[in-house]
């Protein structure tokens, strides 16, 4: 049997600096041919479009694969597999596999995915880094009351009231090699010494535990881990695992798993014209997130008499923009923002809100 080729799962709460860590990654790739993976959970493929666009040798166009149907866990059976078959087709084959999950994505599924006799054979998972917003974990953004709901947990094993947030968080923890703590740059020491301690208790053992800061590592610490994860799933199990007892097969877990998880969120896109002043429409998009309790706001802009296009990124009370390139001219050059929160969003009033009508 050839030897088989690595793949490392990158998967993190919204906004953790996923993407970010998976450049700096690339461009310091050592000479290997990266393959990339991107999985969206949105209409708009903005990671994907970052990621391609980034310039660097070792991430060229062909080389990203940009899932658009919805959480990678959830459609690994329909759009996961032929992608990974299509990729091992290539000549020359890829050295490394990058597999970006989303922000809403459960990794457990992923993992086990690799089991399937199509990709068994050829691919083993190096590893999974769980990258974590340590500003958002900090401030408890995954839950009321992050601590509160740690000692409920603790005095109750069957605690079925835990917020799906925070569920979904746990469940990256625990499925991961490596544990990236971002932004640490962002919090004081005693803060990131909370969160370190918090992601103590939740982990694996064995899973290790580093402090980046805009997700600059080496690259060797990401990948060439060499773990081998898809044989070692029960030590990986997800929070509906180890709180449920089931007797079903691998193949009925799996879907179940792709139905538990997301019923809590929605996404939907924002069509937006030019825009005349970047900080004035930053305050909208804060105001927006605090009024409506959205999650994240990502997108791109048209910056009226500007010729590149404005990149924005915002999770919770932080807002990220800056210009990534110009606009192509087969591009509408239309403004667009993908807006993820809780079932429930009003969508009109954050429509509205955002193209600067009073609501």
């Amino acid at each position: 049997m050839a030897e088989r080729i690595p793949a490392t799962v990158v998967t993190g709460f919204l906004g953790a600096g996923k993407t970010t860590l998976i450049r700096n990654l690339l461009s310091n790739a050592d000479g290997k041919r990266i393959a990339l993976i991107v999985n969206e959970f949105g209409d708009v493929g903005v990671d994907g479009s970052l990621l391609s666009d980034c310039g660097d040798a070792a991430c060229e166009v062909e080389d990203v694969m940009e899932l658009a149907n919805g959480c990678i866990c959830c459609t690994v059976a329909d759009d996961f597999i032929p992608t990974m078959e299509m990729l091992l087709e290539r000549e020359p084959a890829p050295d490394h596999i990058v597999i970006e999950t989303s922000g809403l994505a459960l990794p457990q599924p992923l993992v086990q995915a690799f089991n399937w006799p199509e990709v068994k054979a050829r691919v083993t998972v190096d590893g999974v880094v769980t990258v974590v917003d340590t500003p958002a974990v900090a401030d408890g953004r995954f839950a009321a009351n992050v601590k509160a709901v740690e000692a409920q947990r603790a005095a109750d094993d069957n605690l079925e009231h835990e917020s799906p947030l925070h569920e979904l968080f746990e469940d990256q923890l625990v499925c991961a090699d490596l544990i990236v703590l971002n932004k640490t740059d962002l919090v004081d020491g005693d803060a990131v010494e909370d969160v370190t301690q918090l992601v103590g208790r939740e982990k694996r053992q064995a899973a290790q535990v580093v402090r980046a800061v805009e997700g600059k590592l080496p690259s060797a610490l990401i990948i060439g881990q060499g773990i081998g994860a898809e044989t070692d799933l029960d030590t990986r199990k997800s929070h509906h695992e180890q709180h449920h007892h089931h007797d079903h097969d691998d193949d009925h877990d799996h879907h179940h798993h792709g139905e538990h998880d997301h019923d809590a969120f929605e996404s939907f896109v924002v069509d937006l014209t030019e825009i005349d002043d970047v900080d004035v429409f930053k305050t909208r998009v804060m105001d927006m997130i605090i009024k409506h309790d959205v999650l994240r706001a990502k997108g791109f802009l048209n910056v009226r008499g500007k010729p590149m296009r404005l990149a924005l990124q915002a999770v919770g009370p932080r807002i990220e923009t800056y210009f990534d390139r110009r606009w192509r001219d087969d591009e509408s050059q239309k403004g667009q923002l993908v807006v993820i929160g809780l079932k429930g969003l009003n969508q009109n009033a954050i429509e509205s809100a955002l193209q600067g009508e009073l609501v």
